[in-house]
């Protein structure tokens, strides 16, 4: 199995050039490496060239979904492997992930991501999305333990790390445009799972993340997208039929949200993502009608997603926005908090 890495980037050259680094001391050497600049200012596309890496030189920042489309234009191995530019592999990553794809119904791997700053600490081990279309990285912030080790199938995708087979990406489509940055992959993930187009968490293949390292946590920017890109997920995916029943949980993740963005002073930002959100929705939602064609459908991945979420706060700890969310909208009795 060949596979082509492809890396979207947006300045920070210090960042690339570690994540090449990692990328061509894999023991699985890369057939190809494709960066896709979304017009650096800092030579990048410079620092991509002298590590043989292929450069897709878009001129402006188009959006991490938009630079990643033109990278799975231009891949050519049997399999792709997307990494953010503020990730470090483990040598042996490719070679771990690429033995999990062997199964035919295995159509993506992830590995464990640890915090590149403190690597006792889990900076995710794959995503889930909840009943009221809200985003959770697995295992985010909690400190590395055997729960962590525990191989299992999964329809989520996570775009900072994952190998996928080329034809996962023709089945299930391309990252949705529309989201610019931030759950691209959630999107990706409930396609995959409407189609049962499953993959693994390989807990052994290990990467490092430093998270946010472009853009910044809690920037305006990170508030902002993340407050349109859940309206959208609601938009493109749910029927109002599922609105209707799933009212009480979306209600409570929008309200959630909105309030965590207001405490970090990023009530501005928050309310330019939900105006943006709202003004999006209809166009999308005309252009994704097959995607809610299965209500019955999505509604049994969302309540199976959030009881994932829900075991893996139970089990680790309690993160404050989800113990407030099973609150407001309670989780079958037993992964109650």
């Amino acid at each position: 199995m060949t596979v082509s890495f492809l890396i979207p980037t947006w300045n920070r050259r210090d960042l690339l050039e570690s994540a090449l680094a990692s990328v061509l001391v894999q023991s699985r050497p890369p057939h190809q490496i494709l960066v896709v600049d979304n017009g650096s200012q800092d030579g990048s596309e410079e620092a991509a060239r002298a590590a043989g890496a292929r450069v897709l030189q878009l001129g402006s920042n188009r959006g991490f979904s938009f630079a990643v489309n033109r990278g799975l234009e231009a891949a050519c191995g049997d399999a792709v492997a997307v990494i953010n530019n503020d990730v470090q592999l483990a040598p042996d990553w490719t070679e771990k992930l690429s033995a999990a794809l062997r199964n035919d119904d295995c159509w993506f791997a992830i590995g464990k991501l640890l915090d590149a700053t403190n690597p006792g600490r889990i900076d995710g081990v794959g995503d889930a999305v909840s009943r009221g279309g809200a985003g959770c990285r697995l295992g985010h912030a909690r400190p590395d333990g055997p729960w962590f080790n525990r191989s299992r199938r999964t329809y989520f995708p996570s775009a900072t790390a994952v190998l996928a087979r080329r034809e996962f990406f023709t089945r299930v489509g391309a990252f949705e445009e529309a989201f610019f940055a931030y759950l691209e992959d959630v999107d990706l993930g409930l396609r995959a799972a409407l189609l049962g187009l499953g993959g693994v968490y390989v807990p052994e293949a290990l990467a490092y993340h430093r998270g946010s390292s472009t853009v910044g946590p809690w920037s305006p920017d990170h508030v902002e997208w993340m407050s349109r890109n859940q309206l959208l997920l609601l938009a493109k995916f749910y029927p109002l039929g599922l609105l209707a029943r799933f009212w009480r949980p979306v209600a409570a993740a929008q309200l959630l949200w909105a309030a965590m963005a207001i405490r970090r002073k990023r009530g501005r930002a928050y309310a330019r993502g939900l105006c943006q959100g709202l003004i999006a929705a209809a166009a999308l939602r005309r252009a994704s009608s097959r995607w809610r064609a299965d209500g019955q459908r999505l509604a049994e991945v969302l309540v199976s997603s959030e009881r994932e979420v829900a075991c893996f706060e139970q089990a680790t700890g309690w993160d404050p926005y989800w113990r407030w969310y099973f609150r407001l909208a309670p989780a079958p009795p037993e992964t109650q908090p």
